[in-house]
């Protein structure tokens, strides 16, 4: 079967963990990609959930954009409150 390269960037921390890991796995970062990329292929999806961050919401950061405006126009002032724990 015929190679191909396969170039990207990622953050320079992230990848010496990726390299840790997979060396602890007995792998090396390509044979990690490969074994990715032929599940994707045969399954079709990404192998594990991915789900968006509900703050990067287009409505989160409409009201953020508010909120800063009205900050920054007098009309509010920041305070100082308790952080409140959600269960998802």
């Amino acid at each position: 079967m015929a190679q191909a390269m396969v170039n990207f960037r990622m953050d320079a921390e992230l990848k010496k963990n990726m390299e840790q890991t997979c060396k602890k796995m007995g792998l090396t970062m390509t044979s990690a990609f490969t074994m990715f990329a032929a599940k994707v292929t045969r399954e079709q999806r990404i192998p594990f959930e991915i789900v968006a961050d509900p703050f990067y919401s287009e409505e989160n950061i409409a009201e953020l954009e508010k909120r800063v405006a009205e900050i920054k126009s007098g009309k509010c002032t920041l305070k100082e409150h308790d952080l409140i724990e959600e269960d998802s």
